[in-house]
């Protein structure tokens, strides 16, 4: 994994020298800006950057191990989650840089349904009760988390849903198999023939063991 995130840095270094480009960031997370504009390159870097393909813990699920004690909390959206199962399977999609052009595909998606850190937020109980907002449609149950795997189990009257927890700079993901994320948009969008939701199937069809979901910090 550190060898994978070292060789996309530093083939974007190499091109930056041999271009006469170069990036720097400022603040912390994601907040970074890229220096180079007016070039492929430094538009490349910027989207990275900005979008939260480089940063200390890379696009794979599992990468950083989750207590449910850590997953305990209060969380609001921050926008688009994408991670991948496993190492492999990053580097065959393209490593950080697809995995942040992913979230940028999905942010349209996001922004049509309305999604806000107001109206989009989860809450993990210590007794295992969690609360949830989508949109502002109101969710709650009981959860379970399976710190081998990442893995949480959402139980409500509405559904039954698996998905993904992974540990982010400024928080957590929840990451979905595409189908389970069109469960809960269609939810949210009361549409289930919104044609916006089609970039969740196209993204999952075309990346094999991407996950996508939500940021939350």
């Amino acid at each position: 994994m550190k060898k994978l995130r070292f060789s996309v840095i530093a083939v974007a270094a190499m091109m930056a020298v041999s271009c006469g480009t170069g990036f720097t960031t400022t603040g912390t997370g994601t907040t970074g800006t890229g220096a180079s504009t007016g070039s492929v390159l430094g538009d490349v870097l910027s989207g990275v950057v900005n979008g939260g393909g480089i940063e200390a813990i890379a696009s794979i699920i599992g990468a950083t191990k989750m207590t449910q004690q850590s997953l305990q909390g209060n969380w609001k959206y921050s926008g688009p989650g994408c991670a991948f199962t496993s190492e492999k399977l990053l580097a065959k999609a393209g490593g950080e840089v697809v995995a942040a052009q992913i979230k940028q595909k999905l942010l349209p998606t996001y922004q049509t349904l309305g999604l806000s850190a107001s109206n989009t937020f989860v809450q993990f109980n210590a007794d295992n009760t969690f609360s949830a907002s989508f949109g502002g449609r109101q969710f709650s149950g009981t959860y379970t988390f399976d710190a081998t795997s990442s893995k949480v189990v959402l139980k409500s009257l509405l559904f039954n849903i698996n998905c993904y927890a992974k540990k982010n700079t400024q928080g957590i993901a929840l990451l979905f198999e595409a189908s389970k994320l069109l469960t809960i948009l269609q939810t949210v969008s009361a549409l289930s023939g919104n044609t916006t939701l089609g970039t969740i199937g196209d993204l999952s069809k075309n990346y094999d063991g991407v996950r996508l979901g939500f940021d939350f910090k």
